[in-house]
Parts: structure tokens; sequence; C-alpha cells
């Protein structure tokens, strides 16, 4: 193992790569020509601050760039500055989640009617992320919720099994979803 710098981190990057890096190149890079009007100084005192709080409050070595980012911006929003950031790209989600028991609260007991296009509504807004996997919770508590029923019953099977059949079917008709997956628990 190589011993790190007392004033770097290893910063995690879009691409899956670790990177050993300074806290002040990388506040240099995040805040690019914002940070010419900032003194150096500050600038220092705003890098010892975030790097402090990431491997001695957290406890942490590395970090995203973007975790990194958002704790840079509550330093400087809380002296009063407001800097945009030169923030990589970062890859879209692995996985998304969505509650089915939500969807079901939004649609109202026993309107399965009105649930299922905001199922499917829900699944394309998540593929418009472009995610590696999509994950529903919450199946049970969403079917009882549907049909009113305290206990399962086979009423509620069938139901159960419509709503994963209607999500596998609305998932295979949709464009440029090759290598999504679907998981309903």
């Amino acid at each position: 193992m190589i011993l790190l710098r007392p004033d770097c981190l290893v910063f995690k990057r879009g691409d899956g790569q670790n990177v050993p890096c300074s806290a002040h190149e990388v506040i240099l890079q995040l805040l690019g020509d914002s940070a010419e009007g900032m003194e150096e100084n500050v600038l220092q005192n705003v890098a010892e601050a975030v790097l402090h709080y990431f491997k001695e409050d957290l406890g942490w070595t590395t970090v995203s760039v973007g975790e990194f980012a958002l704790a840079l911006s509550k330093v400087l929003r809380s002296f009063g500055w407001s800097c945009p950031m030169n923030l990589p790209a970062e890859p879209a989600s692995l996985v998304l989640d969505s509650d089915l028991a939500n969807l079901a609260s939004e649609s109202g007991t026993g309107l399965e009617l009105l649930f299922f296009p905001r199922l499917r509504a829900e699944l394309r807004g998540k593929l418009n992320d472009a995610p590696r996997v999509v994950r529903f919770l919450g199946l049970r508590r969403c079917v009882k919720q549907l049909t009113g029923a305290k206990r399962w019953t086979p009423r509620c099977q069938d139901l159960n099994d419509r709503i994963v059949e209607y999500l596998r079917h609305c998932l295979r008709t949709e464009e440029d979803v090759a290598g999504c997956a679907l998981v309903v628990i």
C-alpha cells in the first residue's frame, strides 16, 4: 500500500479509476475560473477544511468527485460564495429504485385502472436515466393496498402476478433498454 501525503485523498472518477490527488488541486479544477477571484490562503483553508471533514470526521481516504464537490459547495456557501463547479460527467446510476406502495397510494385503494398507467410512466421515467437495473420495491404492500386486503388472498396473488407480468411487458416494449434488468421485490 502506498502512503498518501497528508493533504491528499484518493478520488473515484466517473470511469471507475481511483486517482490520488491533493485536495487543493481538486478544488482548483472544480472551481475553474471562479477560483481566480479568491485569495490563495482562503482556497488553502477551504481545501484543508474539506480534507479534514473526509479524513478525520468521516474516516474516509477515498471519495468520489461528486461527494467532494458537494462538501466543497457547502463550505463555500457558509462563507457566502456561490461558485459554479466544473464537475466531470458522472455515469448513470447502476440501480434505480421505485416504491410500488407509494405508487399505489397515489392511485388510491381499489383503483387498479389508475395504478397501471402510473406504473408504466414510472418505469419509463427510470429508463430515461439509462440504468443497469430498475428495482421496484414493496410489491406485497402495494398489492394489499390496491386490493384492500389485510391478509394475502388468491385475489392478491393474481394481482401480484399481473403487476410483475405488466412490468415485464412494458420493459420489452421500450426501446434502447439493452442490458437493463428489472427486479420486482
